[in-house]
């Protein structure tokens, strides 16, 4: 089928996160415009490239905190591009990091690093070296499967779950081959949803277990935020909590006001910064720029609203945000920024992780530089391409096991409807017991 092309999003946002992620966009501000790859990129998985422009939609979720692994396999490493990698990123920031190269998981942080509890390294290890080896196996079934030549293949994985404003959690887990979509799971459907025929028979298989959705549902839906907080409490005990630097400022356009609120230098990157207008806060009319990483690990942001010169003293700026101990109303003056006291309205606080709210949030895109870092590595790949291309948890591997670290196998018996392997095939279970995701066989 034909790519889509190339989604456009803003050319300072992408540049300020190809910096970050150490590469160049191309000055049409596209992904497909990356060098050396552009008809590739544009390639990349078709969901992967939505939330990208979901997240740099005006409407966005309320999202407090969020917890990502992305994982990408070849069928051929190369210096450089390992076999196997996985980066585990907490609101946006790398925090933890294995490839096969270095064949174990590592910390990407200090307060990561500091915070873990005995074992969890060798455990998360175990679980990214099955990973690996499973994966292979996959790169392997889709090879035969679409009946591609042997050479350079990708598969990718991304697996998430947000915490939002009032205290519900949104979750998916999404796969890609060779660039394309392959099968995905959002927690809000419920349901497996498959990207071609190909696609269709491991939905089918997973469904046809009966638990599949039950368990990927408890996984996105318990054993990821369960995990998720733990490692905001693990980063609370050591990073403090910078508020942010609000600047206000102003200019006259074509006979309007341009109004600008702009926030520096806070951490974490939840955020909330509005314009109002007298008492009342004019989302409709405002406009915010991305949720953008700073090189010393804090964000900054803006909004900008439109006004009549003459109404500019009935403008004003509201910043939430965890650092501060009350949201703060700024203004413009004539001498620059300035911070007024706040009007006699009722303002609810910084809801807790556990609690509601009316929180207005302008969601980081700082995710965007965890997807950028796999559209490289992966245009990279594709662009290398020489073709032209379990069920409940149980790996089936007729004979001895090539996967020694799975635990204690058990015989399968050949009459079971989820064993049509000989008698000497052995079944692995693979359960969600820890932070990471575990893949599963096609």
């Amino acid at each position: 089928m034909p790519p889509d092309p190339p989604i456009s999003v803003s050319a300072p946002v992408l540049h300020s996160l190809g910096v970050l992620c150490g590469v160049s966009v191309g000055p049409g501000g596209s992904l497909g415009d990356y060098p050396q790859t552009p008809s590739q990129l544009s390639q990349f998985p078709l969901s992967l490239i939505h939330d990208l422009s979901t997240l740099l939609n005006l409407r966005v979720p309320p999202v407090l905190h969020s917890l990502r692994y992305l994982q990408v396999s070849v069928s051929e490493p190369s210096p450089g591009v390992p076999q196997f990698m996985s980066i585990g990123f907490l609101d946006g920031i790398p925090f933890l990091r294995y490839d096969s190269e270095r064949g174990r998981m590592e910390p990407l942080t200090e307060w990561m690093k500091d915070g873990a509890e005995p074992g969890y390294w060798d455990s998360q290890t175990q679980i990214s070296k099955r990973n690996q080896h499973v994966d292979a196996w996959n790169l392997e079934t889709l090879r035969d499967r679409y009946n591609h030549s042997r050479g350079l293949h990708t598969w990718l994985r991304v697996s998430s779950c947000d915490l939002l404003s009032d205290g519900s959690v949104r979750g998916s887990d999404r796969f890609g081959y060779n660039g394309w979509d392959f099968i995905s799971f959002d927690l809000g459907s419920g349901r497996f949803v498959a990207a071609d025929g190909a696609a269709e028979i491991t939905r089918r298989r997973w469904e046809h277990e009966g638990n599949e959705v039950e368990r990927w549902t408890n996984y996105l839906k318990h054993t990821c935020p369960e995990w998720l907080q733990k490692y905001i409490v693990y980063g609370s005990h050591s990073h403090p909590i910078p508020p942010p630097d609000v600047h206000v400022s102003g200019k006259e356009e074509h006979g309007m006001l341009i109004l600008f609120c702009r926030a520096y230098g806070f951490y974490p990157k939840t955020i909330a910064v509005n314009w109002m207008k007298g008492d009342e806060i004019w989302d409709q009319e405002t406009e915010w720029g991305g949720i953008v990483p700073n090189s010393d690990g804090t964000f900054h942001t803006w909004a900008r609203i439109e006004a009549l010169p003459e109404e500019r003293e009935q403008y004003r700026c509201r910043v939430e945000h965890p650092g501060m101990p009350e949201p703060g109303i700024f203004a413009w003056g004539e001498a620059g920024n300035v911070e007024i006291p706040l009007p006699h309205l009722t303002i609810p606080h910084f809801p807790e992780l556990t609690s509601g709210g009316n929180l207005t949030v302008v969601v980081a895109v700082s995710v965007i530089a965890a997807i950028l870092i796999l559209i490289v590595l992966t245009g990279f790949i594709i662009w290398k391409l020489q073709s032209g291309n379990t069920r409940d948890g149980v790996i089936h591997i007729a004979g001895s096991s090539p996967f020694p670290f799975l635990g204690k196998a058990e015989s399968c018996r050949q009459s079971s409807s989820h064993c049509s392997h000989p008698p000497h095939s052995f079944c692995y279970q693979i359960n969600f017991p820890f932070s990471n995701v575990l893949e599963k066989i096609l």
